[in-house]
């Protein structure tokens, strides 16, 4: 009974928990990327963005005062280790509470909080709970005081300070122009020569056209890794080398293979009693794909539209070699990779800012045309 026309499949379920999987693979890491995209550093390189609700154990370092008063004969300094002012640097607002200390960057932990340490020589540390501490020394301290490590809860801590960098980096006005100055006509030329291709591909009759259809789907396995040294060498011989019309044309060559293939499946599948009763009124090749093809490909444009945009929106490497290097030329995802997060990108709070920036306006194209993405992909799978 589970197959009766009007009933529900015993399987709706899995379906329904598959489909609730596959969703939260992706929904989790751009949750946590954007969670990280409001920390601070410090707090991103202690703990996980799942825990960036709760305080965080961060490791600091300060110096104890050089002010001491006699004790016997000893002198004893006494002060709050969150009053100097590099440890201010980790705790501006200070803490609540100090876990342990040392006196070594290698063991910046060594002691609890409140136990006393013997440092030797007869002097003696103790750092307590609310960063108050004791040195004692037999010797009259110097012109720095005892330096000191530490590891103390941090509260919560979120800015708007890895956007205020990013948004407000040197250039970053310039690179989002140049993003779109790239991109829109790195979308618009390989639809044009695509749909004129898989309209030739899919309506008119010529010797090899079966030959070149699997040469498309051949070239779509093709890395475009293979191709980007050659490229660059035939821009160079032809004299338009690193430049926007460089980074146009090699977009282009690098998006044909999709938007042929997926252009050419849309168009074969198109009513034929359409295109036959047009062309018995006297229409010719060009007024057919100009007024009757292209309307009823609309869906397939906008679909493969989406994928060369977003592409090409969020290229690097291309980017990185087509275009110059100056910073009048550079391109958003470049302007971040060098000069936010130089040659390490350890930064994780500035590539979290970075990725949600550079995104925004992908994520308006996407949900603003996403009906036509599905329309495009499923045209054909039925009849």
């Amino acid at each position: 009974m589970d197959n009766i026309a009007g009933q529900k499949s015993s399987l709706t379920w899995a379906t329904h928990i598959s489909v609730f999987i596959l969703v939260m693979l992706w929904l989790i890491p751009t949750v946590g990327l954007l969670v990280s995209s409001f920390r601070d550093r410090d707090q991103i390189s202690a703990s996980g963005w799942w825990e960036a609700p709760f305080a965080v154990e961060l490791t600091a370092r300060g110096r104890a005062a050089t002010e001491a008063t006699p004790d016997g004969d000893l002198y004893v300094v006494t002060g709050n280790i969150f009053d100097d002012e590099e440890a201010q640097s980790y705790f501006p607002k200070g803490s609540d509470d100090v876990v342990a200390f040392g006196t070594s960057g290698r063991n910046p932990t060594e002691h609890p909080a409140g136990q006393t340490a013997d440092l030797g020589d007869g002097q003696s540390l103790v750092v307590n709970a609310d960063g108050s501490y004791e040195f004692r020394t037999p010797e009259k301290p110097g012109s720095r005081g005892q330096r000191i490590y530490f590891a103390a809860e941090s509260p919560p801590k979120f800015t708007l300070a890895n956007y205020n960098q990013v948004l407000n980096s040197d250039g970053m006005g310039r690179a989002f122009l140049n993003t779109f100055t790239v991109t829109i006509p790195s979308t618009i030329i390989p639809i044009l020569i695509a749909a004129f291709a898989a309209y030739a591909l899919a309506w008119m009759d010529f010797p090899g056209r079966g030959l070149l259809i699997a040469l498309v789907v051949g070239l779509l396995v093709v890395p475009l890794q293979l191709a980007l040294v050659p490229m660059l060498g035939l821009h160079n011989r032809i004299g338009i080398g690193q430049s926007f019309m460089g980074i146009w044309m090699a977009h282009t060559a690098f998006g044909m293979p999709l938007a042929v293939y997926l252009l050419r499946n849309y168009m074969a599948g198109l009513p034929r009693d359409i295109i036959e009763s047009a062309k018995v009124d006297g229409a010719t090749d060009f007024e057919l794909f100009l007024k009757i093809i292209l309307p009823l490909s609309l869906p397939a444009l906008a679909a493969f539209s989406i994928f060369q945009f977003l592409w090409t929106w969020n290229d690097l490497l291309v980017a990185k070699v087509f275009l110059p290097s100056d910073d009048a030329s550079k391109v958003m995802t470049v302007k971040i990779a060098d000069d936010l997060l130089g040659s390490r990108g350890g930064d994780w709070g500035i590539l979290a800012t970075a990725a949600f920036v550079s995104i925004a306006v992908p994520l308006v194209v996407f949900f603003s045309m996403q009906r036509f993405l599905v329309r495009g992909l499923l045209a054909g799978s039925v009849k």
